[in-house]
């Protein structure tokens, strides 16, 4: 038996560091072709994850403070990406959803591996109206509304076996009622205040592009130093 069979923590250690980082051929990113605003190299950006066969290019880091000051994160789903903002979608019950009413900023972070390419974007959360979340919700799949029926995000769970029970009838209210309302369902948008596009570089010489929206609502460019 060797060292690292003994030594879980060694064995762990020499599998983290075999791993690799981008082995694909990475694009090449000149910023002085980047548009004025963000909002359109991120559609472009996206594109291009999914052309690179990016697994799940909607999905994004979203980053909330909690009432302590702590920073808390999880995994959700982009709905839209527009003029408005980034659109994302939970219950206001939930913990980032009571995290966002009283301190109403967030940063989203996107990863697509596939091209070593990242994108920050940072700014205020608002909620949108009632009849907009409810749009929102109801254009999607049943599953989602099955989810957003079976409620309760982030409260303790009792047992799997409750919320088996809850799921299903979820999913039968979900079949028989496709317009069923969920009223704690709210639409977010974070307002961008900075966005930052990240383009990774064998050779470390990544490329950092930050947008900041200036005083009077234009967007000032910078690069970054890696």
């Amino acid at each position: 038996m060797d060292h690292e069979e003994r030594d879980p923590q060694a064995a762990f250690r020499a599998l983290l560091h075999a791993q690799r980082v981008w082995d694909v051929e990475l694009p090449g990113f000149d910023p002085a072709g980047a548009p004025g605003e963000p909002l359109p190299l991120f559609h472009r950006w996206f594109g291009e994850a999914v052309a690179a066969g990016q697994p799940e290019p909607h999905t994004m880091t979203l980053a909330t403070v909690d009432a302590q000051g702590r920073p808390d994160a999880r995994i959700v789903m982009l709905h839209d990406a527009d003029g408005h903002g980034w659109h994302f979608a939970s219950h206001a019950t939930s913990a980032k959803g009571r995290q966002l009413a009283a301190r109403p900023e967030a940063s989203l972070v996107f990863y697509w591996a596939a091209q070593g390419r990242q994108v920050r974007v940072r700014g205020r959360v608002v909620p949108a109206s009632s009849e907009e979340s409810g749009a929102d919700l109801h254009a999607r799949s049943t599953g989602a509304l099955a989810a957003a029926l079976t409620g309760r995000q982030s409260e303790v769970l009792d047992s799997v076996e409750e919320l088996a029970r809850a799921s299903r009838d979820a999913w039968e209210r979900a079949r028989a009622e496709p317009d069923a309302p969920v009223p704690t369902w709210t639409l977010y948008v974070l307002q961008p205040r900075e966005a930052e596009f990240f383009q990774g570089d064998e050779q470390r010489r990544h490329v950092r592009l930050r947008y900041r929206r200036a005083d009077r609502g234009e967007w000032e460019r910078e690069l970054l130093w890696p």
